[in-house]
């Protein structure tokens, strides 16, 4: 298996944790992109949204709000729509600078439109898989799409692919998820993963995880573990925050114990084929047995059962062969406790 490429989902919580700490969101935002960078995250994504084109003004809230309090969508989506073109630029700039990849998902046209320069693969939202006339606009732009298929049947993941692949989409992934903030574990649903896997051979197949993060990441590793080669998970500085995204988002250090147990389960899934390891050479013939004799034996001796037991180490012939040994006699003279070779006998 290689690494999964994973996108630490910074969305808009940045401006939560400036606020904190008395900064520009700008500046809050950077500073993520350097702590993702630190945990050995491959890219950071934000989200690009005005409220007034992605919301009616009296669209409920679908979250759980006795974590984020905020009762309309539109109330909350105005809280965080701050940034346009130039902020995106900018964090796009600082993001090549630090070496990790700058992605952020649009929710209009005319965010598609602008991030067309500044990103190298478009993320599309559960959201919007059904919004095929915008699914259909990005797809002609030629790039990757990493689309999330929560709260979807088959029938419209297959409509939406279909869509992108009438418009030339170089790459295609389909990244599994539960739309439910937080996710119970009990809703993770990891088997889909295998799912898509199947249904979909010749794409790639993802995990966006909305669970909160656990002690040893053990969520995202499982996910993994079934084959998920993208990997995407809510980020912030401070999962304590009340509201937004902050509750069920992973930090610097829940990204980075994720990603090394990917390498360790990268280290130790191996090879298919099974066959004796270079390390297992020497183990191999010291705890091995051999045929040994019982009791001093003279040279024209015919091998008898009762003559042999199987010994440690396994430099001599092989119990295997025992059938083969019974009945022959010996060459040479033995004395009690030899391991005998074939040249003895």
């Amino acid at each position: 298996m290689n690494q999964p490429f994973v996108i630490a989902e910074a969305g808009v919580n940045f401006y939560d944790t400036a606020r904190q700490r008395g900064v520009s969101p700008l500046e809050e935002a950077m500073r993520y992109v350097d702590e993702a960078k630190a945990a050995g995250i491959d890219a950071i994504k934000f989200q690009s949204y005005k409220a007034e084109t992605i919301v009616s003004k009296n669209s409920p809230a679908y979250w759980d709000i006795t974590k984020e309090t905020t009762k309309t969508q539109y109330e909350l989506f105005r809280k965080y729509d701050h940034f346009g073109e130039m902020e995106y630029r900018r964090l796009y700039e600082h993001c090549r600078a630090s070496g990790i990849a700058f992605l952020s998902t649009p929710f209009d046209y005319s965010s598609a439109d602008y991030l067309e320069n500044l990103v190298d693969i478009y993320k599309i939202s559960s959201s919007d898989l059904s919004n095929l006339p915008f699914v259909r606009h990005i797809a002609r732009k030629g790039k990757p799409i990493y689309l999330s298929v929560g709260a979807s049947y088959l029938s419209e993941v297959d409509q939406a692919v279909r869509a992108m692949k009438e418009e030339g989409c170089p790459e295609i992934a389909l990244l599994h998820c539960v739309l439910s903030y937080p996710c119970k574990n009990e809703d993770a649903n990891l088997n889909i993963i295998q799912t898509l896997r199947r249904i979909f051979p010749d794409l790639k197949i993802g995990y966006s995880d909305h669970t909160m993060p656990d002690e040893t990441m053990t969520i995202l590793t499982t996910a993994y573990l079934l084959g998920a080669e993208v990997i995407e998970k809510h980020f912030t500085l401070d999962k304590t925050l009340p509201g937004n995204d902050h509750y069920h988002a992973g930090e610097p250090a829940d990204f980075k114990k994720a990603i090394g147990n990917f390498r360790l389960v990268n280290t130790i899934l191996g090879q298919k084929e099974k066959t004796v390891l270079p390390c297992e050479v020497v183990p191999r013939r010291e705890a091995r047995r051999s045929l040994v004799l019982t009791h001093n034996m003279k040279k024209g001796e015919v091998i008898r059962e009762q003559d042999l037991i199987a010994k440690r180490p396994g430099t001599g012939i092989s119990p295997a062969a025992q059938d083969i040994v019974l009945g022959r006699r010996l060459l040479v003279d033995c004395p009690e406790d030899t391991i005998l070779t074939w040249e003895m006998v």
